[in-house]
């Protein structure tokens, strides 16, 4: 059996010139490596590199020894700050946890006039208002909200098709807004919606109360069309004459989009990215599809497989890459959130890529019929019959019961990623979060075997794909920098 060596090996070097500190690497391509630190910095070097770092024989006058010290990598009798430096970045990067819970989905109702094969919520039909929230339930739903000690309060309606129950909508946006007289949060609103059904009504309310709007948008009309089945109508003429009206009313930055790649999409990224840019949107999220709802039942999770969708990933970054190098600002949404992890010293308030995970702690769901759920992908597990991560119910727990539920707790005690089985030691671990619904969905554990989780397979691509662009294509690299918000 191999025995450690001696913690002696782990400190100071041969000579005693200086000590390492805590990192992680790995191999980029051929013999070029990458090396990470606790808090996401990171240098790309070559295998010698690595091997003079820990056998102590940098020489302290090299380049390379002044950017590893730079960095964090190492520190010598001149580095006093040290660690009260690392600390400090690590502190930094955390600070979404400590600002808690800012987003809350209300789901006002599971009604919908779309039939979408992928959809993941177990939506139904028009007539059902039963599944409506009622405005008592929005009204425990507020309650929980302003318990929330985030200084930034987001409240995002959901369906179905949210806007099937605007009268709800206008009743807590007016709610929410009243009792925020004593509380003084930054409050925004946004509504998730088809746009079907949007009408100068809801967008006169919406410009009154400063309501942003999020819509979806497949790409061009056949594809959207195909994606997003809406029962005699034609879902992209109703979507494009709907994202027209909200920028007539509320003005060009209140409405963004999201695509979902199905089978349909593969072959054509270049062409959707077209249509976002056509549309007059400035970014795009390249999104895969989830394991949940009717993608599920119609088998469309199962159309294509990580690599498949890894590729279609990187024909669309590269070709937006190339818009912009023709004088066409435009970002992949995805790309940027990782990009202001790998370059600048802040975390995300982006559910996917926290540690612990973003579950209740980050975004939380109150369901039309008063259930709490620790994610919205949660809420659409419970729909398939799966209730782990339901978390109780407004009329019966309160607010320190849900918070403090086995529920919440124990998939966020396994998701921290500095201590989770193979994340522990990966290179990208400081970039990269734990999605412990998705597990579950897929693997049936909250942790996962990584080795067979999509998650981190394309997650690990995707970083090892934009640290080689900015460090071998200068071109491209001017590019995603101009991506990245410098708080």
């Amino acid at each position: 059996m191999k025995r450690f060596k001696p913690l002696e090996a782990f400190g100071e070097g041969i000579d005693g010139s200086y000590e390492l500190l805590p990192f992680r690497f790995l191999r980029l391509k051929e013999n070029r490596y990458v090396m990470t630190n606790e808090v996401g910095e990171h240098i790309v070097v070559d295998h010698q590199d690595i091997c003079d770092l820990v056998e102590g024989r940098l020489d302290p006058a090299s380049p390379s020894y002044m950017r590893l010290k730079a960095k964090h990598f190492l520190m010598d009798a001149d580095s006093s700050a040290a660690l009260e430096l690392l600390a400090l970045k690590y502190r930094t990067k955390s600070t979404s946890i400590s600002n808690f819970t800012g987003l809350h989905i209300f789901v006002t109702t599971l009604r919908c006039n779309h039939s979408c094969p992928y959809c993941q919520v177990s939506r139904q039909s028009e007539d059902r208002e039963a599944f409506d929230m009622t405005e008592e339930t929005a009204l425990l739903s507020l309650d929980f909200v302003f318990r929330s000690p985030s200084e930034a309060i987001k409240i995002e309606f959901q369906g179905g098709e949210s806007l099937l129950n605007f009268e709800l909508i206008k009743f807590v946006v007016l709610e929410a807004k009243k009792r925020n007289q004593a509380y003084g949060r930054d409050l925004q609103f946004v509504i998730a919606t088809n746009l079907s059904c949007i009408d100068s009504e809801m967008l006169l309310f919406c410009d009154a109360h400063d309501i942003y709007v999020s819509t979806s948008l497949d790409g061009p009309k056949d594809l959207h069309n195909k994606n997003r089945l809406k029962p005699n109508g034609d879902s992209y003429e109703e979507t494009i004459a709907g994202i027209n009206k909200v920028r007539e009313f509320l003005g060009p930055d209140k409405i963004s989009a999201l695509m979902t790649t199905t089978a349909a999409c593969l072959p054509r990224v270049r062409e959707i990215v077209d249509e976002y840019v056509e549309q007059g949107f400035d970014s795009i999220f390249l999104r895969s599809l989830s394991p949940y709802g009717f993608a599920i039942k119609t088998k469309k999770y199962y159309a294509y497989d990580t690599f498949e969708w890894l590729n279609f990933y990187k024909e669309g970054l590269a070709y937006i890459i190339e818009l912009n190098k023709k004088g066409t600002f435009f970002t992949e949404s995805y790309a940027s959130i990782l990009l202001e992890k790998i370059l600048t010293p802040y975390g995300t308030t982006y559910v996917d890529l926290q540690s612990p995970a973003g579950i209740g702690i980050a975004a939380i769901v109150f369901n039309y019929d008063g259930d709490v759920y620790a994610s919205d992908e949660g809420r659409m597990l419970a729909e398939m019959g799966k209730r782990e991560f339901r978390l109780g119910s407004l009329s019966k727990d309160s607010y320190e019961n849900v918070m403090l539920s086995d529920a919440l707790l124990d998939p966020l005690e396994k998701s921290l990623t500095e201590s989770s089985p193979m994340c522990t030691d990966c290179a990208f671990q400081s970039y990269c979060g734990s999605d412990p619904v998705r597990h579950f969905a897929t693997q049936g554990d909250v942790v996962g075997n990584k080795k067979l989780s999509g998650f981190c397979i394309k997650n690990m691509e995707i970083i090892r794909h934009l640290i080689l662009l900015l460090e071998e294509d200068s071109d491209a690299r001017e590019v995603l920098l101009s991506w990245v918000r410098y708080r």
